[in-house]
């Protein structure tokens, strides 16, 4: 891991802007059913580290499940910003593909087996 460093992101129509301090090489992807269909790679950071400078009331919240995680995307363009994980509520994951300057094929990522989690009953 290397030191994080301030970036600034936003959605396609730019409603929805914020800064967060990232490590570039810290990025994952999942297997789960919505992570599979957004196909994001995502780099999780501690809530402290993220701020939004815009856009809170043109954000929406997707939640499922236990409700624990809550998926943020702009209302305007549909674009997946960050979410809170169901198995890391104090962090967010931030998509890469949102982040100026940085291009998300090119990141090494690990790949988190969400398809195998268990749902608690």
């Amino acid at each position: 891991m290397s030191e994080p460093t301030l970036h600034h992101g936003s959605c396609h129509c730019k409603a929805v802007q914020y800064t967060a301090k990232i490590d570039l090489t810290a990025a994952i992807r999942c297997n789960c059913s919505l992570c599979k269909k957004k196909s994001a790679t995502m780099l999780r950071i501690p809530h402290a580290d993220f701020t939004l400078l815009q856009g809170q009331d043109n954000l929406s919240t997707y939640v499922w499940g236990t409700k624990v995680a809550k998926h943020y995307f702009c209302k305007t363009c549909g674009i997946y910003t960050h979410h809170q994980p169901r198995t890391a509520p104090d962090k967010y994951g931030v998509n890469a593909g949102t982040l100026d300057g940085v291009e998300p094929t090119e990141l090494t990522f690990e790949v988190l087996n969400g398809a195998e989690l268990a749902l608690p009953e």
